[in-house]
């Protein structure tokens, strides 16, 4: 098979070119828009820099421009049919033609300023050209095609003839037309062909039969059964663009989900994808893995890299049912996992999908994609938790465990139990686990008992990404706050502020910590030890107080309380019983304060918020009534919004338990809002405390909606608009606002990091 036709046999259409197509029209529609106002300085500079280039190389810029013109399009037609490529040429003469007469009517609906057109039809035609032309060429001729386009619009610039706007919109629509040219019409490489396969496996002498394609998922690699003459059959696996997983935007996500990325391998290209794969199963094999026999492994020209294996016959561990999953397939199966760890290799995707059993009822390994040769001992302990959780979710916790532990060392099980946490398991480990919120849960718990060792300890999920983004975030707001009123004001303000009553404040915030522990205590109907309870609360000032939405404090004392004893599921339902009866207290202060300092006259300066901010507003309120009415929401949200309400009436009951709970919340809210108001004690002494309460309440609760760490940068806001609608000036509430904030919320994170390595040492958590 010559290469032509192999080209013309890759030729389809592929999704993602109707991504970039709107994307691409967004940006021209943008680009249109900004011509409708003035110039922008920066856009005038960069004009009048490139017009300032040596004007001996004028004639070489003119004959760019040429490229972009009628004459560019007939060159390109006469040259791709010289070479015998009439369909290219029919597409660059059409495409070429349609953006011409499309930069021809946006010249006549806008002009830019000093009446230069938009866009700039040269660079529309260059870029259109290249876009069409250049998948039939190669990668060069794609490069080349773009530095053209470059220099083209630099060219345009350059001779006057367009503003840098002009160049940009040019390039734009021609790209959104060559983009069109590729969903109608379809461009190489944007399909896998089964006859390119098959002429390529011929070629390596494997002596094909027959190629069928197999069940295909969108994004994922295809793969094709293979019969041969004289040999087993053969599984092609075609991977055309690099795993997801393995990509730079799957790594930066779970950066910023403050996960650290260290179980995937750093591929570059499905070529070293294919190439790694086919390397860790031949030393799996090597090790006395049972993994298919690989047989080739490559690029194929024009086609994506292709991995060629042995075909194995049998049924994924999915396809079985848990009776037909006996003990000696499990036993076999923990096998493969040790001779995995033996070997240094960590498969990292021993989901059971990636287990195949033979004819005799043997278990073989697949998939070795994101494996990692040379493991250290945390990787295999990673590797062999999300075995754990892979065969729990097929045959159930107890089966799993019984048989982990029958065949492998209690070393090598205890190692895996603290990965045993969502925070540990990627994704595509925990989506097999559906068989209830706490499954999880209860294998890491039963895998615990079994062992006789203690639930794993709490993951701080602080991490120095978070750390950086509280301190950045934080360096910003509280730089830019004081804009709002005087810098110089706010800072001879605190300068002469009152030290007792910041001495005050800072009192205040560890008493609210304080009253939070009665709080939690509250919350249980086993009784809690009140100085372990505190310790883990001051300990949670780190943890709640540095991660958005305040998830620390939730894991922290999840933990805490399955160490005394609590099963995951009471454990959960406490925390989520403090945070609900916390929640009730402050909406109910909220709307009675409101009320009644509004009736005192206190807000002087208060102002409503405009209809656009209250019509959205009601649109959050209906969204989340209908996610709540929804099936998911019905069968996800409304269980736990039930069993916490019911929590609550009966919390009603037992006075001792109320009081500590409503009270613990409705103190921890109070005092608080007395760290706000002894800071503005310090600065500015005519006001109302009462009110100053009633504002911290409110804008603490409205704050902690955003999710930001400690919401910071929400609540701050708030409290400024509170204390402003009182009539405070606005130096004093500045400065009040951003010394509460510091002295009562975040100078208690300091003891709380001390105290929680010290937990951490003591095993409490």
């Amino acid at each position: 098979m010559s290469p032509r036709s192999r080209l013309r046999l890759s030729i389809g259409r592929h999704p993602g070119d109707l991504g970039k197509l709107s994307l691409v029209a967004g940006l021209l529609v943008l680009s249109a828009l900004l011509v409708l106002v003035p110039a922008n300085p920066v856009e005038i500079a960069v004009h009048q820099q490139l017009i300032a280039l040596p004007r001996v190389a004028d004639p070489f810029w003119v004959v760019l421009t040429w490229i972009g013109s009628w004459a560019g399009i007939v060159g390109v037609v006469v040259a791709t049919s010289y070479v015998g490529w009439i369909r290219v040429a029919l597409l660059c003469g059409g495409s070429g033609a349609l953006t011409w007469l499309i930069a021809m009517l946006m010249h006549q609906l806008l002009a830019g300023p000093g009446g230069r057109p938009f866009p700039s039809e040269q660079v529309a035609v260059v870029t259109v050209l290249a876009v069409v032309a250049t998948p039939y060429f190669g990668r060069f001729a794609r490069y080349l095609g773009w530095g053209l386009v470059v220099l083209t619009g630099v060219a345009v610039v350059h001779l006057d003839l367009h503003l840098p706007l002009g160049a940009v919109g040019g390039a734009l629509l021609g790209w959104g037309v060559g983009l069109l040219c590729h969903l109608v019409w379809g461009a190489p490489g944007r399909k896998v062909s089964e006859l390119v396969i098959f002429d390529e496996l011929e070629q390596a002498g494997l002596a094909p039969v027959s190629i069928s394609a197999l069940r295909h998922r969108l994004l994922q690699p295809r793969e094709f059964a293979v019969d041969t003459v004289d040999g087993p059959p053969l599984r092609v696996k075609v991977v055309r663009r690099l795993s997801r997983r393995a990509g730079a935007w799957y790594k930066l996500k779970r950066l910023l989900m403050l996960l650290d990325v260290q179980d995937e391998p750093s591929l570059s290209t499905p070529h070293h994808e294919v190439e790694h794969e086919a390397y860790a199963a031949l030393l799996a094999a090597r090790a006395g893995v049972r993994t298919p026999e690989v047989v080739l492994a490559g690029d194929v020209p024009y086609a994506p890299a292709l991995l060629v294996m042995r075909e194995v016959p049998g049924r994924r561990l999915t396809e079985l049912s848990p009776e037909e999953i006996d003990d000696e397939l499990l036993a076999g199966v923990w096998e493969q996992v040790a001779l995995l760890a033996e070997a240094r290799i960590a498969h990292h995707d021993l989901r059971a999908k990636n287990i195949l059993v033979d004819e005799h009822g043997r278990p073989w390994l697949l998939s070795f994609t994101f494996s990692h040769p040379g493991a250290d001992d945390a990787r295999c302990a990673q590797d062999l938790a999300e075995a754990l959780v892979s065969v729990a979710a097929t045959v159930g916790t107890e089966r799993a465990v019984t048989s982990a532990i029958a065949a492998l060392p209690v070393e090598s099980l205890a190692a895996a139990l603290g990965s045993v946490v969502p925070l540990a398991l990627p994704r595509r480990i925990r989506a097999q686990a559906q068989r209830g919120r706490y499954f999880l849960a209860e294998l890491r718990e039963t895998l615990a008992d079994r062992l006789g060792l203690p639930i794993p300890g709490f993951r701080s999920p602080v991490r120095p990404t978070t750390v950086l983004s509280l301190l950045l975030v934080g360096a910003a707001v509280y730089l830019l706050i004081p804009e709002l009123s005087n810098t110089r004001d706010v800072i001879g303000a605190l300068r002469h502020a009152n030290w007792g009553w910041l001495a005050v404040a800072v009192v205040t915030g560890f008493a609210a910590v304080v009253l939070s522990s009665i709080s939690v205590q509250g919350s249980s109907r086993i009784p809690l030890p009140f100085w372990l309870t505190l310790q883990v609360q001051i300990a949670a000032a780190f943890t709640g107080r540095t991660t958005p939405g305040g998830a620390g404090f939730f894991g922290i004392n999840v933990v805490y309380l399955e160490r005394l004893g609590l099963r995951r599921p009471l454990a959960v339902g406490v925390t989520l019983l403090n945070q609900a009866g916390t929640g009730a207290v402050a909406f109910v202060v909220s709307v009675i304060g409101v009320f009644a300092v509004g009736l005192s006259g206190t807000f002087t300066n208060l102002s409503l918020p405009g209809w656009q901010l209250m019509v959205g507003v009601a649109a959050a309120v209906l969204v989340a009534v209908l996610v709540l009415l929804s099936p998911p929401g019905r069968r996800r949200i409304m269980p736990s919004v039930r069993e916490v309400s019911r929590e609550l009436l009966e919390t009603l009951r037992h006075p001792v338990r109320a009081l500590q709970l409503f009270g613990g919340a409705l103190g921890y809210l109070v005092v608080s809002g007395l760290g706000l108001a002894t800071s503005l004690a310090a600065l500015h002494p005519n006001f109302s405390w009462t009110a100053v309460t009633i504002v911290f309440v409110v804008g603490n609760t409205l704050g902690h909606l955003v999710p930001s760490p400690g919401g910071l940068g929400a609540v701050e806001a708030v409290l400024f608009a509170g204390l402003g609608a009182m009539g405070v000036p606005p130096t004093a509430a500045v400065a009040a606002v951003l010394l509460s904030r510091l002295l009562t919320y975040w100078i208690p994170v300091l003891p709380g990091i001390l105290m929680f390595r010290y937990l951490q040492h003591r095993n409490v958590i």
